[in-house]
């Protein structure tokens, strides 16, 4: 389902690209000191314990750093350009690396550091395409 991944890497992924087609954002998350981790991990990196679960992330966070890439596109990107990627910190405390819908105009002037965003899934064929999470502005 997910990108090809390496050794013992996809039965801690899976999870994580099975949600997005599902429409969710999952969180790995320890039980033995009841923190998310992002990106997945064999063992907790805070206490190293290996009693990890997926929790469904709120999908909230602030938008720390972004970047709109109009030229030079990397291979495979030239029909989706441009794009936007961002920096987001979910309220669970964790950062990752999303994808930033433009707005109706086709731009990505809305999105400013530092500002509320939430997590909006792709459609289920375009996250098994590419799987990663997509956030836009906080809808009111």
């Amino acid at each position: 389902m997910g990108p090809e991944v390496g050794p013992g890497m996809a039965a801690i992924t899976e999870p994580y690209y099975e949600g997005l087609v599902r429409g969710e954002l999952m969180l790995q998350h320890c039980k033995g000191c009841d923190r998310a981790i992002m990106y997945p991990r064999h063992l907790c990196p805070f206490c190293h314990a290996g009693d990890l679960d997926w929790v469904v992330s709120h999908g909230r966070g602030v938008l720390h750093s972004f970047t709109v890439q109009r030229l030079g596109e990397p291979a495979g990107f030239a029909e989706e350009t441009p794009y936007a990627l961002g920096v987001v910190k979910l309220s669970e405390g964790v950062q990752l690396l999303g994808r930033l819908w433009p707005g109706a105009d086709g731009g990505w002037d809305a999105y400013t550091c530092d500002a509320p965003v939430e997590f909006r899934p792709a459609a289920a064929h375009e996250a098994r395409r590419r799987p990663v999470a997509w956030f836009g502005p906080v809808l009111r």
